[in-house]
This record gives C-alpha cells, sequence and structure tokens, in this order.
C-alpha cells in the first residue's frame, strides 16, 4: 500500500493520451509532508522500512517509519530548543547522512524553511547565501573542511546566530546528537497562526549558477505532491522496492529523487554516503542491497559503463533514469546492451519537477527527451510568444501559471522581483531551454538559449555534436561550446575527457573531427578540440560551458 492513491483521482492509465486527459493531482487544503506522509505511514504501517543508509565503512542503518516519526520528533524539539520558529531559515550541510531526513523533517513539522546546500560550498559561497537568505542556523556535518568555511564565514554573516554540529561536538557549537538523545519523542501537529499552511515557504533551493550568482527557488508546502509524477510515471518506482537517486542532499536532485514522490509511492529510500565517487563501488552497492528502480546523472551512467558490468549482477534493476543533462543516444544504447534496462531520459529544473520524460506508454528514441508531463500545460513558443510548429526551434515554457500555479512549480525567486519578473511573464514560465518538437511529439534539446552556438550562419546544437563526440571510444565526457576565430566569427570546440587507455594526441583529434563528420553534419564538427582531465562543473554537478567560454575568450 502506498499513499499516492489520495492524491491522484487516477493512478493507472491505458495510454499517454490517458494520461494527458485524465491525470488531475489533489491537492489537499493544508498539506504538511512531514505529517500527512511520514506520520501517516508511521501510524498505518509502523514497521514499515523507510531508509536504508550505508557507507564506504561497512555501517548501515534500517529505519522504519516508526523510528522515523520518532526521530523527526525529537527533531523538531531540538530546533525548537534552539530558538527556531516557523518561517526561520535554516541551512543543511550534512551531506548523504542520514540525520539529513531527521533534521529536514523535524524543521518542516516546525514550520520553518530549510535551505539544503553541499558541502562542497567555499566561505564566499557561505557568506553569500547566508546574507542572501537571511540565515538564522547552520547545521553542518563534523568534518574539518566544512566547519572552517562555516566558522570562516561568521564575521560577515550578521543574521546567522547559532551553528549545530552533527557527528561530534566542537566549542560554539550546539551539539545535534546529544540534543536528540535529551529530546522528548512528543510533538503535537502546531495549529493556527503557528501551523502550516499551503502557500507557505517550505524549501528554497540555490539554483547552479551556471551564468550568474545563483538565485534561490522558492518552493511551498505543495511541492511534494508535484513530484509523484517524478516518481510514479518517469522513475517507475515500485511500491516497497528499494530506490536509490545519486545526488548529494544539496542538490535539488536530492527532493527529485530521495525525497518527497518516492516515499509517496511507497519506495524503500536507499542512501549511500559515499566519500568520494567510484563508479565500482557504487556497482558494488546495487549488486549487494538488489537495487529495484536507478536514477543518476548521465556521468554516473558513463563511468559504470568505464567498467566491466558483466562482474555485477545487477538483475535486481527494473527501471533505470537519468536528468540533469540529456543522455547521449550512446550511453543509452550501451547500457541497454549490457543490462537489458532502458534508461528514461527526463527533464526539469531547480524551479519544477519533471516537465519532460520518457514516460512508459511510448518508445524510447535515444537522445529525445521524451514527451511533456500533462500537470503542467507546456508548449514551445519562439520570441513572439506564438507556439512554435514541429522541427522549428524555440523555448520550453509552462502556460497559465497566474491562473492556477500547478503543484510542483516554483513561486519564484525570493527577494528577487526583477529575477523572477525576467522568466515569469505573459502568464507563462518562460525556462530558457531552446527545444523542438518532432512530428511525433517528442521533444529534442537543443541547448540553453545562452548555449547555442551561431557559427558561419548556422545555429548548432551544443548537445547534437557531444552525443556524436561522445561516441568515439576514446571519450568518456565532453563539453562543446561556441569559441571565438578571427575568421568565421566562432567555430564548434569539443573540450574532452579521455577514457582509460587513451592519451591526447594530433591524431587522436583528427580521428575524433573525422568521426563527428561521418555520423552527423559536416559543418557540426568540432573545428578545435582540447583534452583536459576534468570539465568544470557546477557544484550540483552540470557542465558549466559558459565558463569554458569565458576562458576561451580571455585567450
Amino acid at each position: 500500500m502506498n499513499l499516492a492513491y489520495r492524491y491522484l483521482e487516477k493512478t493507472e492509465f491505458e495510454s499517454y493520451e490517458d494520461f494527458c486527459e485524465n491525470l488531475k493531482i489533489k491537492v489537499p487544503g493544508n498539506f504538511n509532508f512531514a505529517y500527512d506522509i511520514m506520520d501517516e505511514y508511521a501510524k498505518l504501517e509502523p514497521e514499515r522500512l523507510a531508509l536504508i543508509w550505508c557507507n564506504d565503512h561497512d555501517e548501515e542503518r534500517f529505519i522504519s517509519f516508526a523510528e522515523m516519526k520518532k526521530y523527526t520528533d525529537k527533531a523538531a524539539n531540538v530546533f525548537k530548543k534552539a530558538g527556531i520558529k516557523k518561517g526561520d531559515k535554516v541551512m543543511l550541510i550534512l551531506r548523504r547522512r542520514y540525520e539529513f531526513y531527521f533534521a529536514l523533517l523535524g524543521l518542516t513539522k516546525l514550520g520553518a524553511i530549510v535551505i539544503p546546500s553541499t558541502d562542497q560550498l567555499t566561505e564566499k559561497d557561505i557568506i553569500y547565501r547566508n546574507n542572501a537568505a537571511k540565515i538564522k542556523l547552520i547545521v553542518a556535518y563534523n568534518r574539518p573542511d566544512i566547519i572552517r568555511h562555516v566558522e570562516g564565514s561568521l564575521a560577515e554573516s550578521p543574521t546567522v546566530e547559532q551553528l549545530m554540529l552533527v557527528g561530534g561536538s566542537k566549542e560554539g557549537w550546539l551539539d545535534f546528537d546529544k540534543m536528540m538523545a535529551e529530546a522528548s519523542e512528543e510533538w503535537t501537529r502546531p495549529t493556527g497562526e503557528e501551523g502550516t499552511q499551503n502557500n507557505d515557504i517550505m524549501l528554497i533551493y540555490f539554483t547552479s549558477g551556471t551564468t550568474s550568482m545563483p538565485k534561490m527557488t522558492v518552493h511551498d508546502f505543495t511541492y511534494p505532491l508535484g513530484h509523484i509524477i517524478t516518481a510514479k510515471y518517469w522513475q517507475k518506482i515500485i511500491d516497497g522496492g528499494i530506490h536509490l537517486t545519486v545526488a548529494d542532499s544539496g542538490w535539488a536532485k536530492f527532493a527529485w529523487g530521495k525525497l518527497y514522490g518516492q516515499w509517496i509511492c511507497g519506495a524503500i529510500m536507499f542512501m549511500y554516503d559515499m566519500e568520494r565517487f567510484d563508479a565500482d563501488h557504487l556497482l558494488k552497492k546495487l549488486e549487494k542491497y538488489r537495487i529495484a528502480t536507478f536514477c543518476a546523472p548521465p556521468t554516473v551512467y558513463r563511468f559504470m559503463l568505464q567498467q566491466d558490468l558483466d562482474r555485477y549482477d545487477l538483475s535486481s534493476l527494473v527501471h533505470c533514469s537519468t536528468a540533469g543533462e540529456p543522455l547521449n543516444p550512446e550511453v543509452f544504447q550501451r547500457f541497454y546492451q549490457k543490462t537489458g534496462v532502458r534508461i528514461l531520459n527526463g527533464f526539469g529544473q531547480t524551479e519544477t519537477t519533471v516537465m519532460v520524460a520518457n514516460f512508459e506508454w511510448f518508445d524510447v528514441i535515444p537522445g529525445a527527451m521524451g514527451k511533456p508531463n500533462p500537470a503542467y500545460r507546456i508548449d514551445i513558443v519562439d520570441e513572439n510568444g506564438k507556439s512554435c510548429s514541429e522541427g522549428v526551434e524555440g523555448e520550453l515554457v509552462v502556460l497559465g501559471v497566474d491562473e492556477k500555479k500547478p503543484a510542483g512549480l516554483f513561486c519564484g525567486y525570493y527577494d528577487n522581483p526583477e529575477g523572477t519578473s525576467k522568466v515569469w511573464y505573459d502568464n507563462a514560465y518562460h525556462t530558457g531551454d531552446v527545444v523542438y518538437k518532432d512530428e511525433q511529439g517528442y521533444f529534442w534539446f537543443v541547448g540553453r538559449n545562452d548555449d547555442v552556438i551561431k557559427a558561419s550562419g548556422y545555429r548548432i546544437s551544443p548537445f547534437e555534436v557531444e552525443s556524436a563526440v561522445i561516441e568515439h571510444p576514446a571519450v568518456v565526457e565532453c563539453a562543446v561550446t561556441g569559441a571565438p576565430d578571427k575568421i568565421r566569427g566562432t567555430v564548434v570546440k569539443a573540450t574532452v575527457v579521455l577514457a582509460k587507455g587513451y592519451t591526447p594526441s594530433e591524431e587522436l583529434k583528427k580521428d575524433i573531427q573525422e568521426y563527428v563528420k561521418r555520423v552527423t553534419a559536416p559543418y557540426k564538427y568540432p573545428r578545435i578540440i582540447e583534452f583536459v582531465e576534468e570539465l568544470p562543473k557546477t557544484i550540483s554537478g552540470k557542465i558549466k560551458r559558459a565558463q569554458i567560454r569565458k576562458e576561451d575568450e580571455k585567450r
């Protein structure tokens, strides 16, 4: 039994057309995920397994929903004792620790605003976030570099009143573990002004900041309900099955794949607290814990395919999915050949839930984004706001947002009306992503507005060229950008990370160029190829093409 049926008028669909016509999310008058999902499971099936946690040191924990209620009630009392009230903003820097769930859900019960952040933040990053969001409390994991960066931010962070440490004790920090041990298990859902309402701010995520300073994406208490579609119809969560999404707790992908929709749909959450990414270690966890559904960025699949997959028993895998960057057809085909499992591509943003995806009712075309999630009114429009015809590139937009905001769509950028008005106008949310639709209704990703390459009179999709480059056996990762050229103005450049066993050479560059000419239109081939050890990425793992362009312009 799972609770998704309570929030959908219809749960099973015969076709994509049926899905589009009859999908409806029921939003109750006062929804709070911590009470209405987590505590409800604890009441109905207290011994039901909610979470499996493990790390690289052979430590593991199995936590039931009854235990989850106990710990989150205690956490709510801990934060109340620390002076946190409804509407206060609390930053969590807790990696992939199971205590992240206790803290987030305890704060949600209290009505505080949670701001998850990655452990990769530097002192400068934390100062920016503290002041932009007016953070009151920082809860961080006990690791020397995290502590150093947090403490170093305090002199320039006047709103931060307290620090709280998980996994240890230190002078000047509240001891989360000690306070949890001493806290009462008794907690009553607040009502009246202290209780939460649907339009209250529940969560703020900072955007990746690929082209500007990170913005604060605001989500209200209805946001988790939008992720029912993410989990049930794209990731194909199995009721009672073990699900793993590869994501740090500081990324919006965590909310996409390790929290809301998955628990609503009855999954057992799996959290692997890896010290550093290692494809072999990850594959061994998939095998040992019999993971049923799996979601990871395309980069993770690429590194998994660098291993000999025949050495691992992956027979428990039923469904796989990916998001964060477009999935190259070569990765799809190789993984399918090795495992018999198709990777279902999905697309969305920090501002949304899944917007376009490969759903079960139609064939997967490798490289295509899929088709729209009917919870949103999605269209492709030109610069005048007119719908684009088939094959014509335009901007992906969500329509009708002023009439009734869909559950899952963000509420705007916090304390940034100018930034909000740049993307939310004419009764539509403008994603800034350039796509087109083919005659079968599949959407195809071209690139961010800033990423599309205009060279020699052509508009060139970086993703299309990347898909061709990455098919070459020597390439494990690739970023395609436009580079300045004295004669042509702009030319296509590929920044390449090589696979094991290959070394940079002029001969290899020419071989990759000739390969691209053979598999796609010759004018699209990269005239410049640069070999690098790693690609520049945001703290959420997205390739920073803007940084590559800026470095080329300086040179």
